[in-house]
């Protein structure tokens, strides 16, 4: 009896040890659920942006490459969200398998604990009847057996008593895992009716998305004529910036021809530059991926690099930088500290400025007005004009950066959203 008891006694504490004490996969589904939470509000987050934003072009709205990408962007994040709801309904399930493999330790520890209090109540009354526990200890023939009895009937009734308090504890912890077995019911239930409704808001956007592209596929000469036009004046803009770049290039190598001068140029580096200089575009290179964002809202409509046309097949649309979707009259900020280089007024981009940060550039366009001025020295998240809105009602800015005459991907320097 005193062996089984022991057994049982360390079975109930590592039971309760296990229930206090997260595993390492209990650990990491937590963690994972925690991230998952924090996923989904983020994307939220991010659609009611996307909401505030369309709905400034709701009067307005045509079916346009704009407006095209825009709801793609839309579709693709609620994708996102729905994907996310999947993985949490998972997390879930694993975590309710759980719950239900621990009530089902918990229950056949308690019974197993049930059963063996239940003979030592037995084995305890049998003694009663057969000897009184005073005429137990007093009938000892000698002092020595007096001691062990004594200490036997000690020990038993500590068993007991252990044996009550595990049985009690075990009961409480099965109570809180049923509990949490339905709360966690209960969260698989609500998230499931979210994803349906997310779902069916993912399949409103595809339907939209699709007659934006059932309209434009019938106006393929005129596209075909706007992707011309553009092109021309993409290439016309890069010009612009080249030769801008140049000209800085050119006047700090003169600069640094001069007596005193303490420019260098240092290996892999565009131009000479002074040790200020150089400490300035280091900090711009140290920032990456953390700049702030040139508007204080929106979603990239169009990222950097080559695209297939989404309703021409076989035509690729080039872009050397992003374009930002935003609110019509939304600031335009400096996304680093540095000297305006140029400001001009662009063919289909309007006002245009460009600011350099040691070898480093970025170009702001897209603007209806600027308020700032060649040579100004601007901080980071100075205004330096307002966003433009087109006659589809469509508010935004093209962003880029520079490395001397190389362009980049500039979604890889302005921070995550």
């Amino acid at each position: 009896m005193k062996n089984t008891s022991y057994r049982l006694f360390l079975i109930t504490c590592l039971a309760l040890i296990s229930m206090a004490t997260l595993s390492p996969v209990q650990a990491q589904t937590s963690r994972t659920r925690a991230d998952l939470e924090r996923e989904k509000a983020e994307i939220q987050a991010k659609l009611k942006e996307f909401d505030a934003i369309l709905r400034q072009t709701t009067a307005n709205k045509k079916e346009t490459i704009g407006s095209l990408n825009a709801v793609t962007r839309q579709y693709q994040t609620q994708s996102r969200l729905v994907s996310t709801l999947d993985r949490e309904v998972k997390v879930l399930d694993s975590e309710i398998k759980k719950n239900e493999d621990d009530i089902n330790r918990l229950e056949n520890d308690l019974k197993e604990l049930k059963a063996e209090y239940a003979r030592m109540i037995y084995n305890s009354s049998k003694l009663n009847r057969n000897l009184s526990i005073v005429a137990f200890v007093f009938s000892s023939n000698n002092f020595n057996q007096l001691y062990m009895r004594l200490k036997y009937l000690k020990q038993y009734t500590d068993s007991r008593k252990q044996q009550a308090a595990q049985i009690q504890a075990l009961s409480l912890e099965l109570a809180k895992e049923k509990e949490l077995l339905e709360i966690r019911k209960q969260d698989k239930e609500k998230i499931l009716a979210e994803a349906q409704r997310e779902r069916q808001k993912l399949e409103a956007m595809r339907r939209e998305q699709q007659g934006i592209v059932n309209t434009l596929t019938k106006k393929e000469k005129s596209i075909r004529s706007q992707i011309t036009a553009t092109k021309k004046q993409q290439q016309q803009l890069e010009s612009m910036i080249r030769k801008a770049i140049e000209e800085e290039i050119r006047l700090a190598e003169a600069a640094a021809k001069k007596e005193n001068s303490t420019a260098t140029k240092a290996a892999g580096s565009s131009l000479p530059m002074t040790p200020e200089v150089a400490a300035l575009s280091s900090s711009f290179a140290g920032n990456r991926g953390r700049l702030p964002w040139p508007v204080e809202t929106g979603f990239i409509s169009q990222t950097y690099g080559d695209h297939p046309h989404p309703t021409l097949r076989g035509i690729t649309v080039p872009s050397d930088g992003i374009n930002i979707r935003t609110q019509p009259n939304s600031n335009v900020r400096t996304v680093f500290d540095g000297t305006v280089a140029k400001v001009a007024s662009m063919p289909g981009y309007g006002e245009t400025v460009l600011i350099k940060h040691g070898e480093y550039y970025t170009l702001y366009t897209k603007l209806q007005s600027t308020s700032v001025k060649v040579g100004q020295i601007v901080k980071a998240k100075d205004v330096i004009g307002r966003v433009a809105t087109n006659s589809d009602g469509e508010a935004e800015i093209h962003f880029q950066t520079w490395k001397g005459l190389q362009k980049m991907d500039p979604a890889s320097w302005i921070s995550s959203r």
